[in-house]
């Protein structure tokens, strides 16, 4: 599921940061939200991504099996107990 940043309702929310970092960051950014949404954002969309490309190895690998199955069998059918 993907959420469009820019739309949705913001709230406060607490966090806790190491402090020397925070003081840093500062250097960088008048807008230490915004930068940290950002940066939470494309955390969120790579890990999306990582997720699919998983999925999308686990399906190609269950295919890849299923074609194996259909084109062999199983090797438990030859040692079927019943």
């Amino acid at each position: 599921m993907e959420i469009s940043v820019a739309s949705t309702r913001k709230r406060p929310v607490n966090l806790t940061i190491n402090e020397a970092l925070v003081a840093q960051a500062k250097a960088y950014t008048n807008n230490l939200s915004a930068t940290m949404e950002s940066l939470l954002a494309e955390f969120v969309a790579n890990q999306q991504s990582a997720q699919r490309n998983r999925q999308h190895v686990a399906d190609a690998c269950a295919a890849d099996w299923n074609a194996v199955h259909a084109a062999v069998g199983s090797f438990a059918d030859e040692h079927s107990t019943l």
